[in-house]
């Protein structure tokens, strides 16, 4: 791991051309009492009224089996607004819009005398509304309903309608290849292809959209983006949480059917897929099918050789609280074999992309949460730079941050000052909080909107999801037939299995980590601090690899480092060798040193091999030097959790 600079670079983005309001129509959500309609499409439905996106000629028909009036949904559906609103403030006006919208009308899904009432009352908002007859139908159901209610709708005459008919489905689209045959030719039964919108919300995340903006309308990087070039790629989701209350459901699917059939392989696609003919839904579909399709299928047997799962024990999670074991929580098997995690090594057979690995992890009770895909190219040449003053060629590397923080970042060589050449690595980072002005979004925003307008740009076709199924199957095939026998094999707050360090190891390569600035946010120092602070100090951190039994840092010794705990653990050890505490991933320690020319007060020593990233001192006070506005925010959280009293403006002018 090498160390890094930083440097951002940013500049106000061009005001874009205002977006025309979506068709009219009608919205019925089946299943519209459930978590998702509160926590996600609601407040969606309420982001798009505050952006002027939804038309005027617009309803919404909730149909569950709770027994709510329209008045009483309403105000529930208000109620939770307050709760999962995800803007910075609150629009009175845009809720009293879209509230006067929402109706509702209890049902049995199996019912034919609900669809009647449903039918009448979409009816009724149709001629009331002037929707022109358009409906779109968005199933917040289980999929074992999707072909009932396809059914009954047929039934009760819904096609007969004068407008457009499309129908939402959500994930997972099946648990295997065979089930999510089944369930396509069960929906094809009732609905054309181009009717059925299989819904990702991964895809509507603003920075997944953009690798197809980077790719195609950057001619930088499409000519080095193929395996002369490019010496492997990564993606990780890493989650921080557990199966939160869900574990009935998680213990029927594991991380590879929940995250990586459907979401990562999506993101894959869009990496690699070969330029579209043009940015039209079918075209750019028609890249991503045979994408999917050049993923090497395995065998079962060499599946088990490229692939790693996981299943995390009890830990402490990010937040500092204790975190049961998988196999404890609620509604899942004592005995389970479920994978909370996986790390896969795949490989796409055609011309671009033979022989270039791509690594897939994901896994839940992690140490951080954040989603990032990273492309590192092949090291350049070291023929020039040879000497007793350099050290190994750095690879160039391309990070996308889809989030918590979402940008894109590119490492790079550049000399450092003086009079010997002598290189480092530096960053320069795009941020979309820096540069756009937009609200934060649910990601069901971008999902609903290309509904309205029949844009089916960032939904599965048939052939996709079958695609993409046959990449997973041999994986799950071979993992059903050997039990997992040494589960759980990773703590929960850890980084996964060791396991699936040795997958890139055997290759000679690592995973790249990234600390955000919601993990450095867990640093006392920081906690709370402003997010440019927190950007430009995670872009100023290094990475240091440390073996077990090396010492860190040493009681008595002058410090200036603060480091923080990326992989493994380490040990705070007292003068006469007893072991006072333990550090694990995430842990922090020396963040006085950022502030004082102290002596360390204690010896921390690597138990197991660490990998760390350090934030030097002299890079800490650039920082503050550039952005003297946090120097007195910084003094005084120095003062309150420290006990440290610093002149803020010694603090700015002190020399790096």
């Amino acid at each position: 791991m090498e160390p890094a600079r930083s440097v951002s670079l940013s500049s106000p983005a061009t005001p874009a051309e205002p977006t025309a309001p979506g068709d009219p129509c009608i919205l019925v959500i089946f299943g519209a009492s459930g978590d998702l309609t509160k926590r996600l499409l609601v407040p969606s439905l309420y982001n798009l009224a505050c952006d002027g996106l939804l038309p005027e000629q617009f309803a919404v028909v909730g149909i569950a089996k709770d027994g709510l009036t329209t008045e009483a949904f309403r105000s529930r559906m208000a109620a939770d607004l307050r709760t999962f609103n995800t803007r910075k403030e609150f629009d009175p006006r845009a809720w009293d819009w879209l509230e006067s919208r929402l109706h509702y009308t209890p049902g049995d899904f199996g019912d034919e005398e609900a669809y009647g009432r449903l039918k009448e009352l979409v009816s009724r908002l149709d001629a009331e509304r002037g929707t022109g007859g358009n409906l779109l139908f968005y199933m917040a159901t289980l999929p074992s309903l999707f072909g009932l209610i396809s059914e009954k709708l047929n039934g009760a005459g819904f096609k007969g309608f004068p407008g457009w008919q499309r129908m939402i489905v959500e994930k997972p689209f099946g648990s295997d290849l065979e089930s999510a045959r089944a369930l396509n030719r069960e929906l094809l039964a009732h609905w054309r292809e181009d009717q059925i919108f299989r819904i990702d919300h991964y895809l509507g995340k603003e920075t997944v959209q953009n690798i197809l903006a980077f790719r195609f309308a950057n001619e930088l990087f499409e000519p080095l983006w193929n395996r002369r070039h490019i010496d492997h790629i990564q993606l990780t989701v890493s989650e921080a949480v557990g199966v939160e209350g869900r574990g009935g459901y998680y213990d029927r699917a594991g991380v590879l059917r929940d995250m990586i059939q459907n979401h990562m392989l999506q993101m894959l696609a869009y990496v690699c897929m070969e330029p579209p003919a043009s940015f039209s839904a079918d075209d750019i579909r028609d890249e991503k099918a045979k994408l999917l399709r050049a993923v090497r299928r395995y065998s079962p047997e060499v599946a088990l050789s490229n692939a790693v799962r996981g299943q995390y024990g009890a830990g402490t999670r990010a937040d500092g609280a204790a975190c049961p074991a998988y196999r404890s929580e609620k509604e899942v098997d004592p005995g389970s074999n479920t994978e909370t995690f996986a790390a896969l090594r795949l490989f796409i057979d055609n011309w671009r992309w033979e022989n270039v690995p791509i690594y897939l992890r994901s896994g839940k009770a992690l140490w951080k949460r954040g989603t990032e895909v990273a492309v590192q190219f092949k090291r350049a040449p070291e023929v020039l730079f040879r000497g007793p003053t350099m050290r190994r060629m750095p690879s160039n590397r391309l990070i996308f941050h889809i989030q918590p923080d979402q940008g894109i970042e590119s490492n790079f060589q550049a000399k450092v000052p003086g009079p010997v050449m002598q290189l480092q690595s530096v960053n320069m980072r795009f941020s979309y909080g820096e540069s756009f002005r937009a609200e934060r979004a649910t990601g069901y925003e971008v999902m609903i909107y290309g509904c309205m307008t029949g844009d089916a740009t960032l939904f599965s076709r048939t052939d996709l999801v079958e695609a993409a199924w046959q990449v997973a199957q041999p994986i799950l095939d071979a993992w059903s037939g050997r039990p997992a026998r040494d589960f759980p094999n990773y703590d929960a707050g850890s980084w996964g299995p060791v396991a699936a360090n040795d997958l890139l190891e055997r290759d000679g390569r690592r995973w790249y980590e990234v600390i955000d600035r919601e993990t450095l946010g867990r640093v006392p120092l920081f906690r709370g601090g402003d997010p440019l602070l927190l950007n430009q100090v995670s872009m100023a951190l290094r990475p240091h690899a440390v073996p077990a039994g090396e010492v860190i840092i040493r009681e008595g010794d002058p410090g200036s480092e603060m480091y923080l705990i990326c992989r493994g653990e380490a040990e705070v050890i007292d003068g006469e060798g007893e072991v006072l505490a333990t550090l694990r991933e995430g842990a922090c320690f020396g963040e006085v040193a950022l502030l004082l020319s102290e002596h360390r007060t204690a010896t921390v020593r690597a138990r197991t091999s660490c990998d760390l990233f350090v934030l030097d001192r002299a890079d800490f006070r650039r920082i503050l030097r550039d952005h003297p506005q946090f120097c007195e925010a910084i003094t005084r959280i120095a003062h309150e959790r420290y006990d440290t009293k610093i002149d803020a403006s010694a603090l700015a002018a002190a020399p790096a």
